[in-house]
């Protein structure tokens, strides 16, 4: 995956940052602080609406010659109207017609977010009249007829008003660039209804693409996805040229996210998304002292790791009076959750037995098949130097063929259920008629859990199409890359390290895949409620203690991320965009 050029050298940094450290200092030895220390998980939004409106190219033209200039968006185009963004290249772009004294400027689909069109219903339009050369009882089709004289007076009078007025006022405009030459001499050819230049002459646009302004990297990455939609796979592989010279992987977090969803176009159009997500796992650490690159992502996004450190709370809440307790993790990760989790538990007074079994599905981990294995000895390690009866359990198989039996639930347990960023990988009724996503719920219901947790990233990559569902990734992870350089220095490997091994994973997947190869189907926290109510769960509101004590936690790090209580399910955010919801079900 080719992933761009670096940036220059001059980009600003963030100095000499101490990685991972918060702004304010705090005591961790409070229980919640304890339960508040962990790892979390892989991060997308809530499509924002962004309208480029046509700009006005024509001047004004003088009264008697020129009554109405229009520009219209075609009307039987596919693509979203908010979204395109006038573009020519050629004169190929416009084609000149002359129909009953009207001759138009006719808009060739065929530049960048338009499909070819093969009639002249769509137009851009200039209107002319003049009592003097056109006869007012023409009907429609009737061909334009002048004498020489009238030609000769009209190109005359033409050629005063263009050069006097018309080039005066273009030039007047806020870009302040020449017109060409060349404008001048189409122009007088409008008059001509057989003008063999008509559709053919390179200076019909030439001044038109003078005073357009370049567009930026965000408005050609939007253009070029909705040329994708539209099946203009050869304007959006051009564009894709194009970006690859606008972006990098080491500049601000705008120019990094849009590498990444650059390289998700470009695995789009070759079809090589699946085989990219499969190859960006997550490495394991070269020695057990070095964190993975997906328990970074957590202690340097925040919002990840209060996800986890809410469904703990709830947890340690829902088993305190128990003696037994068995938790189903149909993603462990990289085991911090638990880590936490046992540290806390260690300090009671009365340990209860804690079982943990963990899902390791192929499809869809986050690192080596089989690494559950060991991260299952690491958590059995740490338990017996605590004190804490434990068992770990791995189970290597897809989440969709785990039945009940299974799972080996054992009378006199507490059970616990947590889906921490997991439960988006399951299909749903839009992928297939078998709808894993609802039935793995309802199967789960059957278990009858004392306590059910949730943790997802609050955005919808799952039903929306892909134009509205690229901005969705835009928009959401713009929020996470910006974070990110609040916390890590810009030149940190670690920061890099994340966000290849980790977000562009996601990224790529959300983009360039359809139908069951795109794994990372998000949704918004209503959509999560709507699906916990129908499988028959209560939500069970996250205690004011915890909600309490991880928003103080959270500004610690920045007074940027934001913690609110929606029906009892705490979401967080960077400013005003909401990424994570924790909540807990029974």
């Amino acid at each position: 995956m080719s992933l761009i050029r670096s940036a220059d050298s001059s980009t600003n940094s963030f100095g000499e940052l101490n990685l991972y450290v918060r702004k304010k200092s705090g005591d961790n030895a409070s229980l919640s602080n304890q339960v508040y220390d962990m790892d979390g998980r892989m991060l997308n939004y809530r499509p924002e609406s962004y309208r480029s409106d046509y700009q006005q190219y024509f001047s004004r033209t003088p009264t008697g010659l020129a009554q109405e200039i229009m520009i219209k968006n075609p009307s039987n185009s596919s693509s979203p109207e908010s979204w395109s963004h006038p573009h020519t290249s050629s004169a190929a772009a416009y084609r000149l017609v002359a129909d009953s004294g009207s001759p138009v400027i006719i808009q060739n689909k065929s530049g960048p977010c338009f499909t070819p069109i093969s009639d002249s219903r769509t137009l851009v339009g200039l209107s002319y009249q003049n009592s003097g050369s056109v006869s007012d009882d023409l009907s429609p089709g009737d061909p334009i007829d002048y004498d020489d004289d009238e030609i000769k007076s009209k190109l005359r009078e033409l050629e005063r008003d263009l050069l006097d007025d018309v080039d005066d006022e273009l030039l007047d405009t806020e870009e302040g660039l020449s017109i060409d030459d060349d404008w001048v001499e189409p122009m007088m050819n409008l008059l001509r209804p057989s003008s063999p230049k008509e559709s053919s002459s390179d200076s019909n646009i030439s001044s038109v693409d003078s005073i357009k302004e370049p567009r930026t990297a965000k408005q050609l990455l939007f253009d070029c996805a909705a040329a994708m939609s539209e099946d203009n796979l050869g304007e959006a592989s051009a564009m894709i040229t194009e970006l690859r010279q606008m972006v990098s992987i080491q500049g601000d977090p705008l120019q990094r996210l849009s590498a990444y969803m650059v390289e998700g176009l470009a695995a789009r159009i070759v079809s090589s998304g699946k085989g990219i997500y499969k190859a960006l796992r997550c490495k394991e650490p070269p020695t057990l002292d070095r964190l993975s690159a997906m328990q970074v992502l957590f202690e340097i996004c925040p919002c990840f790791k209060f996800g986890f450190m809410a469904a703990n709370g709830a947890i340690v809440e829902a088993i305190k009076n128990e003696g037994k307790v068995h938790i189903i993790d149909f993603d462990v990760n990289q085991g911090s959750q638990y880590i936490t989790l046992m540290q806390v538990l260690s300090t009671w007074q009365t340990k209860p037995k804690l079982r943990i079994t963990g899902v390791d599905d192929p499809e869809t981990v986050q690192r080596t098949i089989g690494g559950l294995k060991i991260i299952g000895q690491r958590l059995e390690k740490l338990a017996e130097e605590l004190g804490i009866p434990f068992e770990f359990r791995a189970l290597g198989m897809n989440t969709g063929n785990i039945t009940p039996s299974i799972l080996s639930c054992q009378p006199g347990e507490a059970l616990v259920v947590n889906f921490a960023f997991q439960l988006h990988h399951m299909p749903d009724e839009s992928v297939s008629t078998v709808n894993q996503r609802d039935k793995l719920l309802r199967m789960v219901k059957g278990l009858h859990p004392k306590l059910v947790t949730v943790v997802e990233q609050d955005v919808n990559t799952n039903t929306a199409p892909f134009f509205p569902r690229f901005v969705e990734v835009y928009n959401y992870y713009s929020a996470v890359f910006t974070s990110l350089d609040v916390t890590l220095p810009r030149e940190s490997p670690d920061r890099m390290n994340v966000e290849r091994q980790c977000l562009a994973r996601d990224i790529v997947n959300i983009v360039a895949c359809e139908g069951m190869d795109r794994i990372e189907r998000y949704e918004v926290a209503g959509k999560w409620k709507a699906r916990m109510t129908m499988a028959g769960f209560v939500s069970c509101p996250i205690s004011s203690d915890v909600k309490g004590t991880i928003g103080k936690l959270l500004k610690s790090y920045s007074d940027r991320y934001t913690a609110e209580d929606v029906g009892g399910a705490l979401c967080f955010g960077w400013e005003d965009k909401s990424l994570i919801v924790a909540s807990a079900w029974k």
